[in-house]
């Protein structure tokens, strides 16, 4: 006799059928009288969520739509390595641990792949046997090359992403259509190898909407499938050499509707392009937390965003996935949190079982829905970018599309109405930091493009101006807080006050300008400068002659008072006021003092 349980069917039938008529009863009273629109949660992306939904809502779809195509095996757990200029063996052999420690795959991210240890990798990790992504910066053809004649007649299994710096890969693509074609060429024939890469994520860790994402990495894919066929290869090569690449944000319903989202607008994009839609059911997805909204303060809440990011990823299809260790922003690579971000994929797959279900979003009343407004939020956003131009032409219009969305939740942020746990709301006041603040504002690879930077900033700048003040130190130092933070100083210092506390506020200071916090063991003063006066600032404290054209100020400035007092008053640094209370005590609230 098996012992294999036998499957029950799941009946209700116990409990009564509810009609649309009579939730909206029981809303009514339950609300005592309120406007149950209030319920409605608006989404950036420009809609609103209802409060519930019900059966109308796919009658209102045409009927439930067929569950999307789903990777024919569970999600591969895909851990990502940074890898610095040089041969990289201690990083291949970092890979090879983690794969016989849970993981499935592995993403390189090379800075310097001319240098890396190509025949060395292909001793440790069989390439024919192992899933490898590698994301490089230059001659991608060249790299691909090489790693070929490493293993002869291997056939590849991976993904490769160009990434030429800051644009969106197909932003500049009259530079790279030479490489990106030798790249199909190359890995013609390898169908578990895709060379092109549709990044999505250079969008999300910038603080783009779900619909912006998923409309510019169209964008991105149209400019591709436009631009690369030419008489060798054809637009279907190069639709079967793309994946994209995706991150995931802690937005639970959300996040799982845009991965469907984008499976369905594929095929869509595919159709435009006079391309067959069972090509489209061969789309990989590589997903990975996202960057943007990580947290330096109390940064064992990464682990619980991280948590919700990755089944979101799971639950709208990923075929692969790569959880970021908790303390990625401020620590060097460590056993300790790679495990726990390794392990955290393999509990959601072994533990909880969520890679056994098919399309488990499909026939939700909320979930279909919300796939169905996003698809038409970004398919119509999509063609507006295209009737502009496309991209590279509309590049300055999206990056700047993009900076206002992300402008708009800082200020979310700083006044408390996007909670960000450990960070502006249940803030740990007597947290001890794993790292030092001064080292992290001085590091060039501190990312200062997430969400909570201006808070984060803003708390560790302050912190150092105590502790510079409890230990008489005999410097001054200048913290860049950066570009418009000033409406975020007051609004997280508004914020902090009891609502009968709350003064008028004096108007903030000229758009475009930096807030800066000057620090002395006596007392610390909230200014703003131009970038230009910042600039020559920067160069005058370190010696930075003026012939040197790139030079990128530190966050950090710090040099003798009487030099820094003199600099400051020479380059023009302005007071910014709030109204009734000194600089000291706005910090002492910032800090919780």
């Amino acid at each position: 006799m098996s012992d294999t349980p036998v499957a029950t069917p799941v009946s209700f039938a116990e409990f009564p059928a509810v009609t649309t008529a009579e939730w909206q009863a029981r809303l009514a009273r339950d609300l005592k009288g309120r406007d149950p629109a209030t319920l409605r949660w608006p989404l950036p992306d420009g809609f609103s969520v209802e409060p519930f939904y019900h059966r109308e809502a796919l009658t209102a779809l045409g009927g439930a739509p067929a569950p999307l195509p789903h990777p024919p095996a569970p999600w591969r757990n895909m851990p990502t390595i940074e890898v610095p200029a040089g041969e990289g063996r201690a990083a291949i052999d970092q890979a090879a641990a983690a794969l016989a420690s849970g993981a499935d795959g592995i993403h390189f991210v090379l800075a310097d792949a001319t240098t890396f240890a190509t025949h060395y990798l292909a001793e440790q990790l069989p390439l024919a046997d192992t899933y490898i992504g590698y994301t490089l910066t230059a001659a991608p053809d060249v790299w691909l090359a090489q790693l070929l004649d490493a293993a002869p007649g291997t056939p590849l299994r991976g993904f490769l992403r160009f990434a030429p710096g800051s644009a969106p890969e197909g932003a500049e693509l009259a530079d790279y259509r030479p490489a990106l074609r030798r790249c199909v060429h190359l890995t013609t024939g390898m169908p578990e190898f895709q060379a092109l890469a549709i990044n999505a994520a250079f969008f999300g860790n910038r603080g783009a909407t779900a619909t912006q994402q998923i409309a510019f990495g169209l964008n991105t894919a149209a400019a591709l499938l436009a631009g690369l066929p030419n008489e060798e290869i054809d637009v279907a090569q190069v639709a079967a050499a793309m994946h994209w690449q995706v991150a995931i944000g802690p937005s639970y319903f959300v996040e799982m509707a845009k991965l469907r989202t984008l499976r369905r607008l594929w095929t869509t994009l595919l159709h435009a392009f006079g391309l067959p839609a069972a090509l489209g059911q061969h789309l990989r997805v590589h997903t990975a937390t996202a960057s943007w909204t990580q947290t330096t303060l109390d940064p064992h809440t990464n682990l619980l965003r991280h948590t919700t990011e990755a089944m979101s990823a799971v639950l709208g299809g990923a075929d692969s996935v790569a959880v970021a260790p908790f303390d990625s922003l401020y620590a060097e690579t460590n056993d300790f949190s790679g495990r726990l971000a390794r392990n955290l994929p393999v509990l959601l797959r072994e533990e909880s079982a969520l890679g056994r279900v098919h399309d488990p979003a499909a026939g939700s009343y909320y979930l279909e829905t919300l796939t169905d407004l996003l698809a038409q939020e970004a398919w119509g956003l999509f063609q507006q970018m295209e009737a502009a131009g496309g991209l590279p032409t509309v590049r300055a219009q999206v990056l700047e599309e993009i900076k206002a969305v992300a402008t708009e939740t800082f200020r979310r942020i700083a006044g408390g109405q996007q909670v960000v746990v450990g960070t502006n709301r249940f803030q740990n006041r007597g947290e001890q930091f794993s790292f030092h603040p001064k080292q992290l504002l001085r590091s060039a690879s501190f990312d200062v493009s997430r969400a909570t930077y201006p808070t984060e900033v803003l708390r560790l700048a302050t912190a150092l101006h105590f502790e510079r003040r409890e230990k008489k130190s005999k410097r001054a130092a200048v913290v860049l807080l950066g570009a418009n933070t000033n409406q975020i100083i007051l609004d997280t210092f508004l914020n902090m006050l009891l609502p009968n506390e709350r003064p008028e506020i004096a108007a903030s200071h000229p758009n475009g300008t930096l807030s800066l916090l000057y620090s002395s063991p006596e007392e610390a003063t909230l200014m703003y400068a131009t970038p230009e006066q910042f600039q020559r600032f920067a160069r005058f404290i370190y010696q930075i002659p003026t012939e040197k054209q790139v030079f990128v100020p530190p966050t950090l400035l710090s040099s003798d008072m009487p030099t820094l007092q003199e600099a400051v008053r020479v380059f023009g640094f302005q007071e910014m006021k709030v109204q009734g209370y000194t600089t000291e005590q706005v910090l002492d609230r910032i800090q919780g003092r």
